[in-house]
């Protein structure tokens, strides 16, 4: 499998995550203390980083980090958004989109070099 695919599928798997472990317990843990939710959230967030270091190190033998950070942050909101939108049930509104477009012109100015 290229280099560039494993990071990428790496990167989606832990910001699956890393997005439940941050925003996640928003829904499933309003009831608990504070210190009970941040304990389960860095046990998930342990799971996150397993992932998320591999992803770096694969991702780091083909493009630089400026490459990876931006890579990153595109998979990030495309992870989040459906997880706003159908697990904790965030209304729609057209700024998800607007936002989308902004990330995905930081991936074209960054990646539009790299080939």
């Amino acid at each position: 499998m290229p280099k560039l695919l494993q990071t990428i599928l790496l990167l989606i798997c832990s910001n699956c995550f890393m997005t439940f472990a941050w925003y996640g317990l928003l829904k499933d843990m309003r009831d608990k203390h504070f210190v009970v939710a941040a304990i389960i959230s860095w046990c998930i967030a342990f799971f996150e980083y397993l992932i998320m270091v591999p992803a770096n190190r694969i991702g780091s033998e083909v493009y630089s980090v400026a490459h990876l950070k931006i890579l990153q942050e595109c998979i990030s909101l495309s992870v989040f958004v459906p997880f706003a939108l159908f697990y904790l049930k965030e209304k729609w509104n057209w700024n998800f989109l607007w936002a989308s477009c902004c990330i995905m012109g930081a991936v074209f100015f960054m990646f539009r070099d790299a080939a």
